[in-house]
């Protein structure tokens, strides 16, 4: 089959399993943040830390072109942005192995992972996010497998486009630097990746510049010092935190990890260059989610996630056991796993503990399985005033915001409980 076609069927098949376990009322964390604005209408004139400007405008775009709402709006570029990352991971792995079922199951091995498919499905930046860094190592990965120079600008073009929709990105310079180095000879295509991705990242700096901002003001945060905090952990704090990125590995990628592990070696054998690159950016991205003081950390490390599922494919593609490829097909099974991990921390005592202290925003469900229709509403905890044990303020004040907004707006507060 036609690897394109074979994309578009990957495509549809995710965008409908992203569509059917969407939210169904606003959830908590960060989504008011995002939905708010959009809502609002107003395009972002700045680019910081937590602004995220190309995610709010495309957003506000397409609810000004169609005249949906903006959580509808919301919602269409979230599952959108993850079924075409899920394809483009397919094409990807295909690029390097040539291999149509290793391909595809890499696909759905990743499209299933816990933390991607999550935030597939709730109000958050990261799935557009991945959309554009999947186009970035798309471009790396041809530039290598298949010696395609134009590659070589574009992995320029997309990698700077990914720093407007989030400034983490920053932390896969030095692979890219690496990158050009190893093609160094191309002179002509270095140079043009080089001069589009310096211009448009360096227009970040233009616009803040021009609105009052300081040059700094793209690499932090107003919100907090969550930066700062990393650098204030104890050793066993540390430590902890390394074994909780692993735990993290497994639950998302499970019986697979090994698969990941196996296509490191391989790759390392076979292709030292393309190795060096994402591995590189791994270890940047890696030890950056691993260590960073917020509550939240699992989502940054959606990135090393995709190119652990590259190396997935590549270690299906190259362990020489006919059952692997026999057996392959058991990745559609993942979503069991999610269900069978729920019921065994459901029924110990720290996991009912654990769940009774966050039933706030939905238990242990909310972080355990990755399916959010029928999910606890920020919006109707906000209208009945109650009360987390967790600091959440910043959420409530939004949503309060919100919340007037759409009653001027003729909606009703029975209306509003069900958004």
């Amino acid at each position: 089959m036609n690897k394109y076609i074979s994309a578009g069927f990957i495509f549809f098949i995710f965008l409908l399993i992203y569509y059917l376990g969407s939210f169904t009322r606003i959830p908590f964390a960060d989504a008011i943040g995002f939905v708010l604005p959009v809502e609002q209408g107003d395009f972002e004139t700045t680019a910081t830390a937590t602004t995220h400007f190309l995610y709010i405008n495309t957003a506000i775009f397409i609810k000004n072109i169609t005249g949906i709402n903006a959580i509808e709006a919301s919602r269409f570029l979230i599952i959108t942005s993850g079924a075409l990352t899920v394809s483009v991971i397919y094409l990807t792995v295909k690029s390097i192995t040539k291999l149509e079922w290793a391909s595809v199951a890499a696909a759905f091995i990743f499209g299933f992972s816990f933390t991607f498919w999550k935030n597939a499905e709730i109000v958050e930046v990261y799935t557009y996010n991945s959309l554009w860094l999947s186009l970035f190592f798309f471009s790396l990965v041809k530039s290598f497998a298949e010696q395609k120079k134009l590659h070589i600008p574009l992995a320029g073009f997309f990698f700077a486009i990914s720093l407007w929709v989030h400034i983490q990105n920053i932390l896969l310079i030095p692979a890219f630097i690496l990158f050009l180095y190893y093609f160094r000879k191309e002179t002509k295509y270095v140079y043009s990746s080089l001069l589009i991705f310096l211009l448009i990242f360096g227009s970040i700096s233009v616009l803040n510049v021009s609105q009052g901002l300081s040059l700094s003001s793209p690499y932090f945060s107003e919100r907090g010092e969550w930066l700062s905090n990393s650098f204030k952990k104890t050793f066993v704090q540390y430590l902890q935190d390394l074994v909780k990125s692993v735990v993290y590995i497994i639950y998302n990628f499970n019986v697979f990890t090994l698969l990941g592990i196996a296509g490191i070696y391989f790759l390392y054998r076979t292709n030292k260059k393309m190795f060096f690159v994402f591995f590189t950016a791994s270890l940047c991205v890696y030890g950056f989610a691993t260590f960073y003081a917020v509550t939240d950390n699992y989502v940054f490390f959606i990135p090393f996630n995709m190119i652990f599922a590259l190396s997935i494919g590549y270690g299906l593609s190259q362990v020489q056991y006919p059952w692997v490829k026999k057996w392959s097909w058991v990745c559609i099974f993942i979503p069991l796993f999610y269900v069978l991990s729920l019921q065994i921390v459901s029924s110990t005592e720290k996991g009912q503990d654990f769940g009774n202290y966050k039933k706030y925003k939905g238990g242990l469900e909310y972080y355990m399985y990755p399916w959010m229709n029928n999910n606890v509403g920020i919006l109707e905890f906000t209208i009945d005033k109650k009360v987390a044990p967790d600091l959440i303020f910043w959420m409530t004040e939004e949503a309060e915001i919100y919340i007037e907004l759409l009653k001027s707006k003729g909606f009703t507060e029975k209306e509003i409980r069900k958004l």
